[in-house]
């Protein structure tokens, strides 16, 4: 009986493949709603930002238009914004200590400073990764603040915070990366924290879990913390609250 089975599903398949040779066993039988149109690509969008998509190396193609429409216009900033209020909510209800010990840290590509001219150049986000490229670009030192971000950090300082900015930038772009930030309009962080020799070849999640565990050793309470990337937020010693901002250009594990 169960040779019988097998061989009627051998026949079957046969059967489809001699009506269409171009479908193969792999072949989803499933489509997806919309994969055809840019309803499709708001949705991936979505899950990408809800970490529904899991690791992925590069935005659909079928998206580009898509993410590049989504970026230049008015509602990234919105979503950005209304994300920002948000933080800002929780931060005026958190009780300060006045010890210099309550902190809030923040990521800085794609979460203080926008690179959305070198994604530009480069498929915003369809192009595979170029270290050498970026790091040209991050010696450049001429990515802009993002408003809601400006807006939120000064905030932040008023309320007596303490700002931490952990990137995953290397230490020896250490000088190029804080010129940057101070003429974007960023002042007065308590430390400025790069991978060093030790840190390479760990993943994002891990690399900045130890950092904050670091800074937990040391009495320091993380209240918040802003990211583009969810491994700029989960791993241990997480925050109080974390906020993650929109970036479907690219992800980091």
């Amino acid at each position: 009986m169960a040779s019988l089975r097998s061989l009627s599903i051998w026949f079957f398949f046969f059967f489809v493949f001699l009506i269409n040779p171009s479908i193969s066993i792999r072949t989803s039988f499933i489509k997806l709603p919309g994969s055809d149109g840019s309803r499709y690509c708001d949705s991936w969008r979505l899950a990408a930002e809800t970490n529904n998509v899991g690791t992925w190396d590069l935005i659909p193609s079928i998206c580009v238009d898509s993410v590049a429409e989504y970026l230049n216009g008015d509602q990234f900033l919105s979503d950005y914004s209304v994300i920002v209020d948000y933080a800002l909510a929780f931060a005026k209800s958190v009780e300060i200590s006045g010890d210099g010990k309550d902190v809030w840290i923040f990521d800085i590509d794609e979460t203080l400073l926008t690179n959305i001219d070198y994604y530009k150049a480069h498929g915003y986000g369809s192009e595979p990764y170029d270290d050498n490229k970026f790091s040209e670009w991050v010696e450049q030192g001429t990515a802009p603040a993002f408003d809601a971000s400006l807006r939120l950090y000064n905030a932040l300082k008023k309320l007596g915070f303490t700002i931490i900015l952990l990137t995953g930038r290397d230490e020896h772009q250490r000088t190029s990366t804080e010129t940057n930030l101070r003429d974007a309009g960023y002042s007065g962080w308590e430390r400025l924290l790069l991978r060093g020799p030790n840190d390479q070849g760990k993943s994002a999640t891990n690399y900045k879990s130890e950092q904050r565990s670091k800074l937990i050793e040391e009495g320091f309470k993380i209240r918040g913390n802003s990211g583009d990337q969810w491994s700029d937020l989960q791993g241990f010693a997480v925050a109080d609250r974390s906020f993650k901002v929109p970036n479907p250009m690219y992800y980091i594990p």
